[in-house]
């Protein structure tokens, strides 16, 4: 049903006499709340290691900001998001996230001026009434075809009528709209409208990039959750489990903590660790071989903690041939974070530092470098045979996030070492996120 109408979150009625309190977090403590986050297992965590939970309602605001202000640079009326992780950027709430990611229902429209209107599923408006900086809730943006049938158009031409008139309330004559992902039907009724349609993910993108103050605080945090969740996981790997099992330690260990999912299947052991992305699957591991993961987990607060690691299962060594693979990853991915400071050129950071041997060019990763924050983010920094010229023309800055790619392996060897590294760029350099160890018997 695409008829457009406003709601009221849900309000619980409570004791007068009783004094609100609230989680480490600044968010409510309220065991019935409908807000999700961090699990008492991850404050507990946390405080014994001595980090800050983050000021969520300060990092909101740092996040709308950020985007208004890239709104307002390009001269916008605003930006309209389908995406689910711009719609949690600008928002911090979730619905559904993987359904939404393949049958978008959701919508974020966010004006120039300041006001945000959120399209949510129509039995679901409460999932936002946590955050203020949502003016007001509406359904009524879905136009995918399993939802629509041959009605994609009519629901498509329903819901840009409201952007327009919403348009005309709160831009003027601006009709200059970003749009980050939109289906094809609601895409023709924007431009019908003699709506201009700019590129959207290029503006939350670039809003993206540099983390505030809260959000590294929320990033640590993540990140020792995440790294809690690995341990658990090597804790238990041994010859005789299937991979399954042991990813399958990771998935459970990161939703204790309040994490959220896990974007692949980045596991293999053995001779499957080469070539590198066959998914991980029943095969079982044999006494003393390797084990290859990359997390992509998003974990607590929605944020992406993007690591890699290489054990070595059994009763045996590593052979000669493996240390040296792994050696080679370790300093690859030393020498390459060494270089990030602010002011460093991407393209330096393409042709800079440590560069893999012919031999080991074809087995290389995709990128040495990515952007990280609720998921994989921009900037793409390649290896020099990949490079675009023109693609990523800008410098680093201080607060952006970004994970250092190692993945050594090559037909030849049979197998691959997979190392990564989640880095902060800091005023006068950078600061490693990951402190989870590297596997000495490979470095011995």
């Amino acid at each position: 049903m695409n008829t457009p109408s406003s709601f009221s979150p849900v309000v619980r009625k409570i004791d007068p006499g009783r004094k609100p309190t609230t989680r480490p977090d600044g968010s409510p403590d309220d065991n019935d709340r409908v807000e999700i986050g961090p699990t008492p297992l991850a404050f507990m965590e946390w405080e014994e290691a001595g980090l800050e939970a983050p000021n969520l309602q300060v990092m909101r605001r740092d996040r709308y900001d950020r985007l208004l202000r890239e709104i307002n640079r390009r001269e916008y009326a605003g930006l309209l998001m389908m995406d689910p992780l711009n719609i949690r950027y600008a928002t911090d709430s979730s619905n559904m996230q993987l359904w939404n990611a393949h049958n978008p229902f959701r919508a974020c429209l966010l004006f120039a001026d300041g006001y945000m209107v959120l399209w949510d599923y129509k039995n679901a408006p409460f999932l936002s009434g946590f955050n203020p900086l949502v003016n007001e809730v509406r359904s009524g943006a879905s136009m995918f075809y399993f939802g629509a049938g041959d009605n994609a158009d009519k629901d498509a031409a329903s819901f840009t009528g409201e952007i327009d008139s919403l348009m005309r309330e709160h831009a003027g004559s601006n009709r200059r709209l970003a749009v980050d992902k939109i289906m094809v039907a609601g895409l023709k009724a924007l431009e019908n409208l003699g709506i201009e349609v700019m590129e959207g993910e290029e503006v939350s993108e670039k809003a993206r990039v540099v983390k505030g103050v809260e959000e590294i605080k929320a990033m640590r945090c993540a990140s020792h959750a995440c790294e809690q969740s690995v341990r658990a996981m090597e804790d238990a790997a041994k010859p005789g489990m299937t991979e399954d099992d042991v990813w399958a330690v990771l998935h459970a260990e990161n939703i204790k903590r309040g994490g959220e999912w896990i974007e692949t299947r980045l596991l293999a052991s053995g001779p499957r660790t080469y070539p590198w992305f066959q998914e991980c699957g029943p095969r079982v591991i044999q006494n003393n071989e390797i084990l290859a993961f990359d997390t992509d987990l998003i974990g607590a607060y929605g944020l992406c903690v993007d690591i890699s690691r290489t054990w070595f299962l059994g009763d045996g060594e590593p052979t000669q041939l493996m240390k040296d693979y792994y050696k080679i990853g370790h300093d690859h991915i030393q020498e390459n974070m060494a270089l990030l400071k602010p002011g460093v050129r991407f393209d330096d950071l393409v042709f800079g530092g440590h560069q893999l041997p012919d031999y080991l060019v074809e087995g290389q990763y995709g990128c040495r470098m990515h952007g990280v924050g609720l998921c994989d983010e921009w900037p793409l920094i390649a290896y020099p045979q990949n490079h675009s010229p023109g693609a990523f023309d800008y410098e680093v800055e201080a607060g952006m996030m970004l994970c250092v790619e190692a993945l050594i392996g090559s037909a030849d060897a049979g197998f691959s070492i997979k190392l990564e590294d989640q880095v902060l760029v800091t005023e006068s350099g950078y600061e490693c996120l990951t402190i989870y160890p590297y596997d000495q018997k490979f470095l011995s």
